[in-house]
This record gives C-alpha cells, structure tokens and sequence, in this order.
C-alpha cells in the first residue's frame, strides 16, 4: 500500500497495525522521474510479494512514499516526516546527493536505511551502523567502466558535465585511473557552451570519447544530437556511465542516435529462476523491460524483509542485524559488509556491466564488459 497523507504519530514497532517502510524516489522534475518510477515498482512489487508470503510475523508490509524530486533539502524533511509517522525502515533513492542527505538526517535520528541506488562513495560524512547500500560504489562501477575505454583504445577523454558533486567524483575517478595507463580526461562546461560549442571544443582537443556528465533529458539529449551529426566527430564514442541508455525514454528521445552508448548496468550475466520471474512480474507492472533500477528496489524490500524477520521491527534492531543478514535478491546472494571509503555497510558483491544499446537493433541491450 502507497500512503501519500501523513497520519497520526505512532511508534515504531506497532504490533497492532502494518509494518510501515518509508520510501524515498525522485518522482517528479527536476528528478529522474523514470528512474524514480522504475525504483518505486520495484520497491512495490516487494512489499506485494513480502505480503503474500504472510508478511512479517503475520503483519503485511506497507510503503510510505515520498517524492524527492532530486532535492536534498525535501529528501532530509521527508526523513523527519517517515521517522514522525513510525516507519521502521527507509528504503529507495536514486540520487546521490538526494540519498547522502537523507542518510545524514536518518544516521541522525537512528533510523536504519536501506538505500537502493545511489553510489556516491561518501554517502556519510562519518561512519555509521545505520546506513547499507545495495548498489556498488561509484569508485567501482566507474573503474570498471574506465576499464572498458582502455580495452577499447580510448585513452583521450573529454567529459562533459555541470557542477555537481556527483559528477565531479566520477570526473576524478575516470582521471586517475585513464592516467594510470596513459590516458588524459579534459573537461568541457556544458553551461557555458552550446551543445555546437561542446562539438567544436572535441574537435579542439583531439577527444576520441565524449563521457556525458549531465542530466537528461536535457542538455543530454541535444548533445548527443549534435555529435551525431557532426561529421568531424564520426569516430568519437559517446558513453553515458549514469546509465541514462538504460531506459526507455532515452530510446523514445534519440533513436538510432542513442545506441552504441555504453553505460554501467548493475545486473549479473544471466538471471537465475528469481531474478527471471521478478523481472517477468516488474515487466508486467512497468509496461516494459525493466531497468537495473527496478531489480534494486525489489531487493531493497527482501532484505528489508528479511532482516526484519529474524532480528524483529525495533528500528535498533534491524540496523543491528546489517552485517548478519543474507538474502537470495534477483541478481545474487545479498550481504553486507564494511567497504573502505563508504562509511556504511555494503553490498559489495554487488554485479556491474558496461552495456549499450545495440545499433542493428537499439530496442535491445547487450553486455560489452563484465566487472
């Protein structure tokens, strides 16, 4: 169950009524509504499963949803709010920035949080036993993905971006690790230039890849446009790590343009039994193929879940139960452990793939390297 309304304090553990999940997801602009909204059947059809299965000690789960709209500021206040309203848990988040906020204000109030999505490496400021994450850090994924430019002889890499401090940390793992083996990264100011004027600076600077760093569907959109029909930049690659070539509305906006964009993809080779009928059940629920997004919120929920039925709904508990709890999710066996740099505990057998959208058929994905 969805509640959109605030309802009346209550405390944690309410042995007389549904066990409430708070759930965090960008679900209107400037947020990435189509990440959120594939996070949110996610994290829906988890609870619709938990629930069949009897629940919690015979309690059915129930999610409490709260749209972030890619806003730290929203994200901290609607902790306030769930922690208010009794959650026992929080869950979800796409965003970064967004999830480092609410992982702040939630390590406040020792309110445990599972987040689904975001990979920024310092999602804390310091250490805490309250936070676990599911997706791999960006120091990983991004590694793994400037490995796959060096396999690909790619060594001059431009990288266009806006400030941020997401984009800003993939900047500088992409840079240190290009430079171990020889390769340079420059960066080009999307707001400074016309999607024309980020063509002319590739042109300039010799770039043989262009690392988009920028929101979508703008200027992403246009960028891409632009290199295409530059016939300087014919041989230029264009990468997306984000993963914005995941989703559908990428293929809608671009077309033949959008293929052949690797980006990372947090899924394993091939799905086992769960993962192939979770994923039948999310394809059903979205209207189309799910995204890596939606596999994370639906193992949010079973670990939720499964933490909660061997260590209880006492919000102490169950961040006490993270470095115990193993859960079969939908693309590997689930566990946590303490990973230098993250501050929290983590999933760090976590899949990551650099894929793409195939150009003889951009309807369809495939794996170009496995981490």
């Amino acid at each position: 169950m969805i509640t959109g309304e605030p309802g009346p304090d209550r405390p944690a553990d309410d042995a007389g009524g549904p066990i409430r999940i708070g759930a965090l997801a960008p679900l209107t602009r400037p947020g990435w509504v189509e990440a959120g909204r594939h996070l949110l059947a996610g994290l829906e059809s988890g609870v619709r499963e938990a629930n069949h299965a009897g629940g919690v000690a015979g309690r059915p789960l129930e999610l409490v949803v709260r749209d972030t709209a890619a806003d730290p500021q929203r994200a901290a206040a609607a902790v306030d709010e769930l922690a208010h309203l009794g959650v026992v848990a929080l869950a979800g988040e796409y965003h970064s920035v967004v999830a480092r906020a609410a992982a702040g204000r939630a390590d406040a109030l020792g309110l445990p949080f599972l987040c689904s999505s975001a990979v920024l490496d310092g999602l804390t400021e310091q250490r805490t036993d309250q936070v676990a994450r599911l997706s791999p850090p960006q120091s990983r994924g991004w590694r793994i993905y400037a490995d796959h430019l060096l396999a690909e002889g790619h060594r001059r890499v431009a990288v266009v971006t806006r400030p941020s401090v997401y984009w800003a940390a993939g900047t500088g793992i992409l840079r240190d690790h290009l430079a171990a083996y020889g390769g340079t990264v420059v960066e080009v100011d999307s707001g400074a230039l016309t999607p024309q004027g980020v063509c002319d600076a590739l042109v300039d600077r010799g770039a043989t890849t262009l690392v988009l760093l920028v929101g979508h569907p703008q200027p992403a959109v246009s960028i891409v446009k632009a290199v295409r029909r530059d016939r300087r930049l014919a041989d230029v690659l264009i990468g997306a790590p984000a993963g914005q070539p995941e989703f559908a509305d990428w293929a809608t906006s671009l077309g033949a343009d959008g293929a052949g964009v690797p980006f990372l993809s947090y899924m394993p080779g091939r799905l086992g039994p769960l993962g192939s009928r979770v994923g039948r059940v999310l394809g059903d629920r979205l209207g189309e193929a799910p995204s890596f997004v939606a596999f994370e919120g639906y193992d949010t929920v079973a670990v939720l879940a499964e933490a909660m039925r061997a260590y209880g709904t006492d919000r102490a508990r169950v961040a006490e139960g993270w470095p115990h709890v193993t859960v079969e999710g939908t693309r590997g066996r689930i566990s946590f452990s303490r990973v230098p740099g993250t501050g929290v505990w983590q999933w760090a057998g976590a899949p990551v793939q650099v894929a793409d959208r195939d150009p003889a058929a951009p309807e369809r994905l495939r794996v170009l390297y496995s981490g």
